[in-house]
Formats: structure tokens, sequence, C-alpha cells
């Protein structure tokens, strides 16, 4: 048996990956020439912004502001999956949960969530439980929706051998639905962060007087570019993190469907 196609194949993932690694590098270096070159105000070179972010953590006033927005990201998103996940498991399962609450989440994936700010401010004020539940209605619908397709696309034969064999509905749960559901359910969670964290620096500025959104709001009214951009790029960092992660722990649950 010829390793050549193995060999050929393992090439071609490795390039690309490097050509993944390599665009980065290739794109910071090309915003640094640009913005040395240019001279736009509102375009400072990669560097400036680099030198912000090291400013304000220097002062203390970045960290500070980090760990409130982060707070309030990680309290919302854990309350979208603790309920999306078995509110949509339910109404994939169970036709008279779905057309009960089927109105409610149509309701709120269609809905605008910029709308939702006054009724929480009139309910909670400017507290952070009001930038937490914005984070939790942002993110709960979608893993609400993907863990609902989910449970709709498990093989219905599956579940019919199941009860022929004596299977108890609570064993048809989590033996046949979740298993068959957690693709599409990852998936979910997965798109869920990423509107939580943009749900977070919205509600910063919006809500919130600290967090990285407040400091886009400060520094964006002093016309203070490479402030702004620095923050940005703590933004874009924070969110490829929590991606990676939530990457990582769905490669590890879902590892079976790359076996079968």
């Amino acid at each position: 048996m010829s390793l050549r196609p193995f060999r050929s194949g393992l090439g071609r993932l490795l390039q690309d990956r490097r050509a993944g690694w390599l665009s980065l590098p290739a794109g910071i270096v090309g915003w640094e020439i640009a913005g040395r070159l240019c001279q736009f105000v509102f375009l400072p070179p990669f560097s400036a912004a680099v030198a912000a972010v090291w400013r304000m953590t220097w002062s203390g006033e970045l960290p500070q502001n980090v760990v409130a927005s982060l707070t309030a990201l990680v309290v919302g998103y854990a309350a979208a999956v603790c309920i999306g996940i078995p509110l949509g498991v339910l109404m994939g399962r169970y036709r008279r949960v779905d057309a009960f609450l089927d109105v409610y989440v149509t309701i709120l994936l269609a809905t605008p969530k910029l709308l939702f700010v006054p009724v929480l401010f009139s309910l909670f004020g400017t507290s952070r439980l009001t930038q937490i539940t914005f984070i939790y209605l942002s993110a709960v619908v979608i893993i609400t929706v993907n863990a609902r397709s989910g449970v709709r696309g498990v093989d219905a034969g599956s579940v019919e051998m199941a009860r022929a064999f004596g299977a108890t509905e609570r064993q048809v749960l989590t033996r046949i639905l979740l298993p068959g559901a957690l693709p599409l359910v990852m998936a979910g969670v997965r798109m869920g962060m990423g509107r939580a964290v943009r749900a977070m620096i919205m509600g910063d500025m919006l809500i919130a007087v600290v967090g990285m959104g407040a400091l886009l709001r400060k520094y964006g009214g002093r016309f203070d570019a490479a402030s702004v951009f620095g923050l940005l790029l703590v933004i874009v960092g924070v969110a490829l993190a929590c991606t990676s992660t939530i990457r990582s722990v769905e490669r590890r649950m879902t590892r079976w469907t790359e076996e079968t």
C-alpha cells in the first residue's frame, strides 16, 4: 500500500495551517505600513495601538474594566447556556412545549436586541443586572434554536429502535437524542458566544459606566484613535480566546462524529 496519498494530504493540511498562521502577521504588517505611509488621523499604526494598550494596562485602567466586562459576560453567557440547551431539547422533543414557546422564541429571534434596553433600564436601572440580562437575551435564542434543530434532526429510527428494546423516556433523551444533537448544540453554543461578546460591548457602551465598551465611548469622545484601536485589539483577543476554548471543548465532545 502506497503512503503517497497520505503524505500529500498531510502536506496540504500543514500548508493550510501555515497559511492561516501567516495571514495574521501579514495583516499586522500591512496595517503598520498603511498607518505610517497614509498618516490618516483615524488609522494609527499598529505599534501606536499596542503602545496605547500598554499605557492603559500599566495605569490599571484596562485590567479593571476588562474584569468588569468579563464578569458580566461569564454570568450572562452561562445563564444562556444553562437555560437555552434544556429549553431547546424540550422544544425539539415535545411538540406541545414547542407550540407554546415557539412564538416567544420567534419574537426574540426577530426583534433587534437594542429595543430591550429601555425595558431593562426600567426594570433594573443602571446596575450590572441590566447588562447581564442583555447578554443573556442576545445569546439564549440562537442556543435554543440550534438545540431544537439538533434534537429534531436525530434519526427517528434510532428512537423507535430504543423504544422497541424497552428504553425509557429518560434513556431516549440521554443516550439517543442528546448525543445525536450534540454537534448542532455545540454549534449553537459557539455562535452564542459571538453574540454574547457583541452584547457585552454594546451593553458597556449603552448601559454601564465601566467596562471595555465604556472605555471605547470615553476615548472615542476624545478622538483618541490609537486607544480606540488598542481596545479593539483587546476585544478581538477576548473573542478569539473564548471561541477557541469552545472549539476545543466541541472537538473533544464531538470526536465520535469524526470517527463514525
